[in-house]
């Protein structure tokens, strides 16, 4: 079984081009201010229609309300919402409903803590992102380029598809790929040569990486 690969933060044709062209299952569209790789809805709308068919294009928001969901979900043509905040189960199952798409809850790991946070919304969402959790205080909740403990997720057991994410890069996501059994990941600053500037070479190399992962 192939592991499939979302590439996020893509703001430009070119990074759009060039997931497509190394295989990319899902591209991700990040709409957070803070984040270098922030598009506006118009840009990634037009990137979005450049997908081809059978492609997942994600919007990933962060404690989006309703009148931010509502102007994305009827502009752009998305396949999946990912919300990166800190939305409680009660709120994911809430998007999830109004809007009608499916959610990808992003869940923060630092330490063995954390992991029994993942179980509430592995009720209400349809895919988990497991990241690294960021610093307290940190402006961005994700995209900090720093893994965590992938010890930590090893042998769980998984009632709903999930996704690694934090820190991947094509030396280090075969390891993570085995120690963690994860059959999806997740890249953005690992595809970069600058905050936001993704590297087709870079995309290349993540992407062979994972197809070699044993």
């Amino acid at each position: 079984m192939s592991v499939q690969v979302k590439i996020c933060g893509l703001s430009s044709p070119d990074q759009v081009r060039w997931a497509v062209e190394a295989g990319a299952r899902y591209l991700g569209f990040v709409f957070f201010a803070k984040s270098p790789r922030n598009v506006s809805l118009e840009a990634a709308t037009a990137l979005a229609r450049a997908v081809p068919p059978g492609l997942a294009k994600v919007a990933l928001v962060v404690n989006p309300d309703d009148a931010a969901l509502d102007e994305i979900t009827v502009q752009m043509p998305v396949d999946m919402l990912q919300l990166h905040g800190d939305e409680s189960p009660a709120r994911v199952a809430e998007i999830r409903a109004r809007t009608g798409l499916p959610v990808m809850k992003a869940v923060g790991i630092s330490d063995a803590a954390d992991i029994d946070r993942i179980e509430a919304y592995e009720i209400v969402a349809d895919q988990i992102l497991i990241d690294a959790k960021p610093p307290k205080g940190a402006d961005l909740p994700g995209g900090t380029g720093v893994p965590f403990d992938w010890r930590l997720i090893a042998g769980r057991h998984w009632q709903r598809p999930w996704m690694l994410a934090g820190g991947l890069t094509a030396k280090n996501v075969g390891l993570a790929i085995r120690l963690t059994g994860a059959r999806q990941v997740d890249v953005s600053s690992g595809v970069e040569r600058a905050p936001g500037a993704k590297d087709a070479g870079m995309i290349a190399d993540f992407m062979a990486a994972v197809q070699h992962a044993r």
